[in-house]
């Protein structure tokens, strides 16, 4: 079954339809969805999904973009939600300085901070990176040393993939992977072990080819796969197997847990 390591059903693109897509998954091979916090508001949104589908975990934190609506006492309930069962990451949380919502010292802040919860919950991060590859490396090696993180919508170079798989996390690939002008992409996929790849969507973002441009869905995740597969001149049957596996070890949801 296909695993789907960042998506975002609580985004109002879905509301028009929510129910009727996400009761196709299991019959499509989708057997697992967790669905990413972005901001404080999708906190409680994820936890009712996560209730009501039992494919479906999620995680809570802030994006860098909405950091200015953190305060001490959102971040209390922040911990407090990290204690549900079925939520299982702090994210997504890191530094966005492309579109520079928030100052760089306000967002670093922030980030330390969340990492910081997660460490004290035993959690894995999943962490954003846009335009900040050098001070989103430098925090990872000072605050998340020996964590479980998944580099999420991974877009820098190979080389700095294979130092991120050194230090022992995860690359998170969607539907980038399959536009032709993702050379970047393509050459980290080919050159980084298929263990330290995972798979996502960031819908209702980022959708693959044939559809970029659409509304994205977990639907779509066979196009990644086999994009990935053909990259690495393996089955596309490896990548899913291979990927689930490792998701399952990213969010502690190893079988027979």
């Amino acid at each position: 079954m296909i695993f789907d390591t960042h998506a975002h059903y609580d985004d109002e693109q879905f509301d028009i339809d929510r129910e009727e897509l996400l009761g196709k998954m299991e019959t499509e091979g989708i057997g697992m969805i967790v669905n990413a916090g972005s901001t404080i508001e999708s906190w409680d949104r994820i936890k009712k999904l996560t209730e009501e589908y039992s494919f479906m975990y999620g995680s809570v934190g802030v994006h860098p973009d909405e950091v200015g609506t953190l305060n001490e006492q959102s971040f209390q309930r922040m911990g407090e939600l990290l204690d549900c069962e079925k939520i299982v990451a702090v994210g997504e949380i890191g530094l966005d300085y492309y579109w520079d919502k928030e100052g760089h010292d306000l967002q670093r802040q922030w980030f330390i901070r969340q990492l910081e919860l997660a460490r004290e919950k035993n959690m894995p991060v999943i962490i954003h990176s846009r335009e900040a590859a050098a001070d989103t490396m430098d925090i990872m090696k000072q605050y998340a040393g020996g964590m479980k993180a998944v580099i999420h919508c991974y877009s820098y170079s190979p080389e700095m993939a294979r130092e991120y798989v050194k230090m022992g996390y995860y690359i998170g690939v969607g539907g980038v992977v399959t536009f032709k002008n993702a050379r970047r992409l393509k050459d980290t996929v080919k050159e980084i072990p298929l263990e330290s790849i995972v798979l996502e969507t960031d819908c209702p973002y980022l959708a693959p080819e044939p559809f970029r441009g659409k509304r994205n869905s977990s639907l779509n995740l066979p196009y990644i796969a086999k994009e990935i597969a053909e990259i690495k001149e393996i089955s596309c049957e490896k990548v899913v197997q291979q990927t689930e596996i490792n998701a399952r070890k990213l969010y502690n949801l190893e079988k027979g847990d």
